[in-house]
């Protein structure tokens, strides 16, 4: 419920941001091409949510991006159930065909169920990945995960806590916009996630788009836009 007792609605709720807010955040950012690779967060799997648009974090921010800028393209390919490695095998030539000034990477939960993971390789592998998607001069950006594992999924809490550790020194090593989730207040909301307990609802995206949107507004400077390099050949 919102504050004063109405049902709470993305209209209402103090943690989304209205599609003239967020056109606003963005005017001032220099990022023109931007793309999302990765995983069934980065596709926008989740369910519907009552007073929410279905709209995935990712096409909102395009949405919003496009509404700031209108000559601004968006590009998004991310797969349910992708591991690093599907990843980077996958959607690469895509992103590098795009040729994008901004790049958000999010996947690495699907390695972690795999049997005998280890953290270790896992770092080494979303380290190789944001490598090589930041090969075009684009500026990196990422997100931690929601600290959000209740009921069935509680077990799994260590290891993710240990993965938003790896995101970070990650995002550090590639000067990333890391936008942090993990001990986000929204986490806390009963319709943060879906169903599965894994996946956002709407709501949920709404929030992310909203936090992100902010992120890029802060790190935004119009008089250092990184232009895409020319893609090197033989990827």
């Amino acid at each position: 419920m919102h504050a004063t007792g109405e049902p709470r609605t993305e209209a209402n709720d103090p943690l989304v941001l209205s599609d003239a807010a967020a056109r606003a955040l963005l005017r001032e950012t220099p990022w023109r091409r931007f793309a999302v690779i990765g995983d069934s967060t980065a596709a926008g799997t989740g369910d519907p949510a009552p007073g929410y648009e279905t709209l995935p974090w990712a096409d909102r921010l395009g949405r919003w991006l496009r509404d700031a800028h209108p000559e601004s393209a968006y590009l998004n390919t991310g797969r349910m159930g992708a591991t690093i490695p599907e990843v980077g095998a996958e959607q690469l030539d895509r992103l590098y065909a795009f040729r994008p000034d901004l790049v958000h990477v999010t996947c690495g939960g699907n390695d972690l169920f795999l049997r005998n993971a280890e953290l270790a390789e896992v770092e080494h592998d979303l380290d190789e990945l944001c490598a090589s998607a930041t090969s075009t001069g684009a500026r990196l950006s990422m997100f931690t995960l929601a600290d959000a594992f209740t009921g069935r999924m509680t077990p799994l809490r260590p290891r993710f806590a240990a993965f938003a550790d790896i995101v970070r020194r990650v995002a550090a090593r590639h000067d990333a916009i890391l936008t942090e989730f993990w001990e986000h207040p929204a986490r806390l909301r009963a319709d943060w996630l879906s169903a599965d307990l894994i996946h956002l609802t709407m709501a949920g995206h709404a929030v992310v788009a909203a936090e992100l949107a902010k992120s890029y507004a802060r790190h935004a400077d119009p008089h250092a836009v990184t232009q895409p390099a020319e893609l090197i050949g033989d990827r």
